[in-house]
């Protein structure tokens, strides 16, 4: 693996564990600003997140600055009409694969809605500069940390399968929420297919970032409606169970 991999892994990881730090020292910084305990904890939080992901953004595209020139793959890419098409199509297999995963949840008895995805949103509509993060930078970090770094590593010396398979956990473990290994596997494993498919990173990645943002849009908008329709969902998987 390159030397400037290793650095962008390295800071993607202390990017995740900073917050330990860094929201305690923000939050003491804006106290000392004159803002009172309850508000500087509840900016803290936003405000570091847009800090620490914009930073690790910033020196990830500085490390690849020179990755045009060495590809991928050996092989070339696909077309530009045919990378765009991939990427518009993209967008409905991600959700198709997790509409499915999210399914085979339910029939296991696993609790239908992301704490995660539920937490982001909570922010989005405090603060909504947020969806910068959670659409934008977060989707291309994770693009270039999961699919174009480790993907792309193990790919070199195994089959797509394994190395989807691998990559697609480690990107699912690595939003901490272990429950839905099978929801967030299941996209990590589409961006994947897209990456191979057209040996261009920039599919994925715009596949990644148009349902992140699709998904917050919707859940903000029809918030009262899905979780109504996540109770009854609840309800008949609770009275189907009753017969097993």
């Amino acid at each position: 693996m390159k030397k400037e991999y290793w650095i962008i892994l390295f800071v993607y990881i202390a990017m995740q564990l900073s917050s330990f730090v860094g929201i305690p020292l923000v939050t003491h910084i804006l106290e000392a600003s004159g803002n009172s305990t309850l508000e500087s904890q509840r900016l803290a939080i936003p405000y570091w997140l847009l800090i620490t992901f914009t930073a690790a953004f910033l020196i990830t595209l500085f490390l690849l600055r020179n990755e045009r020139k060495s590809p991928d793959f050996a092989r070339g890419r696909t077309s530009v009409g045919s990378s765009v098409a991939w990427a518009i199509a993209g967008v409905f297999l991600a959700l198709f694969a997790q509409s499915i995963a999210a399914s085979i949840e339910r029939l296991l008895g696993i609790n239908m809605g992301s704490e995660n995805t539920q937490a982001i949103l909570k922010l989005i509509q405090a603060f909504p500069f947020v969806m910068i993060v959670s659409s934008i930078i977060g989707p291309i970090l994770e693009e270039i940390v999961f699919r174009k770094i480790i993907f792309g590593s193990l790919y070199k010396r195994f089959n797509f399968f394994i190395s989807g398979l691998i990559s697609s956990v480690v990107f699912a473990l690595a939003h901490m929420e272990p429950v839905h290994i099978l929801l967030y596997a299941s996209m990590g494993f589409t961006f994947a297919f897209l990456y191979v498919r057209t040996k261009n990173i920039f599919v994925s990645m715009f596949a990644h970032v148009a349902m992140n943002t699709f998904v917050v849009i919707v859940q903000s908008v029809y918030k009262d409606q899905i979780e109504r329709m996540m109770q009854d969902a609840d309800k008949i998987q609770s009275f189907i169970g009753g017969f097993l």
